[in-house]
């Protein structure tokens, strides 16, 4: 196709029609666009943007671009949670296997951590034995059979979306709202779903830096989502401290199974049981949200999803027994170091910025695609904005590969805090519902 005259009209503003937005992306797929023209017209894209039609056009382009899950007819409804990520943001762990036991079929694609942002599958593979790669029967198959399955997008599954956003990445053009919700919602919308929740971040650590702005991309979601026939809704939640207690893979598995024996940080809970009653109340199993909390806290109580999770992994090939055995240990990193106060005070921040960074420097994280992770470093026992700590109270503790490692996160690691001899005020985690 002769792709230069549809540069050129982006680049002066003009709407491209749907049937045009279609043959580009297919003819992207194809090779038959090159990345230099593909790189202008997404950057013309940022700058002018795309209006709904031309947003819902891209979307759909994307998601028909490759396979789409297609489910038997079933009472229980298809659902997912996506998260614009953030340090700390564990919620899909304990999530999915609440879902599958308040009646939902759950097949969550999710994907991996680039920077200091944590990815759900580098989580699940510090899993003994476990597997994400998924192929689309697979996941249909399992998700039929135990109401949950956690994999990774396919290479037959969205193949425009992964081009175009290895392709934004490396051309300064991912922070566009019409250009984020085709990504997220081409891939959600190829699994077929009935309703999914929408968890967007916002804070110095997260995708979105401000509420206005990660407003302005939950409405563009949810607006588009409904509009494709996905009862969807969002959630803004602020992320200026990192949710529960600790970052890294491993550990953040660890306190995903303590949320599932009732053991878990506050804010993990209350981010799983928003996320799972709204979902009631979206697909009717519910009519309301009071009565949606006490049914998912019910069920959460209850350990049935505990027991789910262990079906979930070991039907994706994890190693039960040294599952168990792992998270016997207090550690598996090999030098574990506690971080002390210097201050008596309660503390009034916790940077997540800060503390992603460190784990991602500690080999936790990702500072190219092709880096190797290390899944057992990070942060543990992390106090939390309200607490009030004397001088030599632990502020955290870093799980780092060498001793030197471990200090100079140690000694950044109190960066991350400020203290004051009055008590903060509260600041809720959930700020508002769209």
């Amino acid at each position: 196709m002769n792709f230069l005259p549809l540069i050129e009209a982006k680049r002066e503003g003009r709407a491209l029609t749907p049937g045009q937005l279609q043959e580009t992306v297919a003819a992207y797929v194809a090779g038959q666009i090159p990345d230099y023209q593909m790189s202008a017209f997404l950057m013309a894209v940022f700058f002018r943007g795309l209006n709904g039609g031309e947003t819902r056009a891209l979307t759909l382009a994307m998601r028909d671009s490759g396979e789409v899950l297609k489910f038997p007819s079933d009472p229980r409804p298809v659902v997912d949670k996506h998260s614009t990520g953030g340090v700390g943001d564990k919620v899909s762990l304990p999530l999915a296997p609440l879902l599958a036991c308040l009646g939902f079929r759950v097949p969550m694609i999710s994907g991996r951590g680039l920077g200091i942002t944590g990815g759900t599958l580098d989580k699940l593979e510090s899993i003994p034995g476990l597997t994400t790669q998924l192929g689309p029967e697979r996941l249909v198959e399992q998700t039929q059979r135990i109401g949950v399955a956690m994999g990774g997008q396919t290479a037959n599954m969205i193949p425009a979306d992964k081009l175009l956003y290895a392709l934004r990445d490396v051309t300064a053009t991912v922070p566009s709202i019409p250009l984020i919700t085709a990504s997220i919602l081409s891939k959600k919308l190829a699994e077929g779903l009935d309703a999914l929740i929408m968890d967007v971040k916002f804070g110095p650590a997260a995708f979105m830096p401000s509420r206005d702005e990660a407003r302005d991309l939950a409405w563009s979601i949810v607006s588009l989502a409904i509009e494709c026939g996905v009862m969807t809704r969002a959630l803004l939640v602020d992320l200026s401290a990192p949710h529960g207690r600790s970052a890294g893979n491993w550990l953040e598995v660890k306190e995903a199974v303590e949320c599932l024996e009732g053991r878990g940080p506050a804010d993990l809970q209350t981010l799983a049981i928003e996320c799972a009653a709204s979902l009631l109340v979206q697909t009717d199993k519910s009519h309301g949200l009071v009565h949606a909390r006490q049914v998912a806290s019910d069920c959460l109580a209850s350990g049935a999803p505990r027991r789910k999770w262990d079906e979930l992994i070991a039907a994706q090939g994890a190693d039960l027994d040294a599952f168990r055995a792992k998270l016997q240990h207090d550690h598996t990193a090999p030098v574990v170091q506690e971080c002390r106060s210097d201050d008596d005070g309660f503390i009034i921040h916790c940077d997540a910025k800060i503390i992603g960074e460190i784990v991602r420097d500690l080999g936790g994280g990702r500072m190219t695609k092709a880096s190797v992770i290390q899944p057992d470093v990070g942060v543990d026992a992390l106090a939390k904005p309200g607490e009030e700590v004397r001088r030599g109270a632990v502020l955290g503790r870093v799980h780092a590969v060498t001793t030197e490692q471990a200090e100079a996160a140690c000694a950044r690691l109190k960066t991350a805090f400020a203290f004051s001899h009055l008590a903060p005020p509260e600041h809720p985690l959930i700020v508002e519902t769209l």
